[in-house]
């Protein structure tokens, strides 16, 4: 089977108030709480788009849920993929502001400076500390601003990039099937980074 991702918006200050090493737990805690039967998870189990589980106590955070994917993390991988073959090709503005959009979210810019490596300095346990389950991503509430500004701006230009797909994209295995395909799930990570930017919180991508 394969790796699945999870999208919670979070309150960075009330995951400050619990240890580093349960944080991520407390995440899973909120979008599942423990309490609910067989009966929510039936219900509610398919809902897509923002889903914030009854209960005070889980009223912090959010799981966002994509309407164009199955909810495993290979169609943001091969759209990550997808935006690093076509790039070059893309207009030197329009690409600048979609680098500062996706990076860290589906596409790095630096691996070696992945936020998720290092725990995003020490606020989530690094990957390398197996005691805990590793994030696919992290997205802390100071930047989120910026990538919904860098969205804001490079949203109406979108189509711009239907040339660059289809020389570096189309037909490849491990790349959208189509350019619409491509735009469906950047349009939704939009959607996500804005709210997050609005909200005033951070992103963290779960397995």
């Amino acid at each position: 089977m394969g790796l699945d991702l999870t999208v919670v918006v979070a309150d960075w200050e009330r995951l400050r108030e619990t240890p580093v090493g349960k944080r991520i737990e407390a995440l899973e805690d909120g979008i599942w709480p423990p309490e609910l039967d067989d009966t929510y998870y039936l219900t509610y189990g398919t809902t897509k788009g923002w889903v914030r589980h009854p209960g005070e106590d889980v009223a912090w955070c959010a799981e966002y849920r994509f309407f164009c994917t199955s909810g495993a993390y290979k169609w943001h991988s091969r759209a990550g993929d997808a935006w690093a073959d076509m790039r070059p090709l893309a207009d030197t503005s329009l690409r600048e502001q979609m680098d500062r959009f996706l990076n860290g979210l589906i596409w790095d810019r630096d691996p070696a400076e992945d936020p998720t490596l290092t725990g995003a300095g020490g606020f989530f346990p690094p990957i390398t500390d197996h005691r805990h389950p590793p994030t696919l991503l992290i997205c802390p509430p100071d930047a989120a601003p910026a990538k919904a500004r860098a969205w804001q701006w490079a949203a109406p230009r979108l189509d711009e990039l239907r040339g660059p797909f289809t020389a570096e994209c189309e037909g490849w295995a491990g790349r959208p099937d189509t350019f619409e395909a491509f735009t469906a799930l950047v349009t939704e990570w939009g959607a996500v980074i804005t709210e997050t930017a609005r909200r005033g919180c951070g992103l963290v991508g779960l397995p």
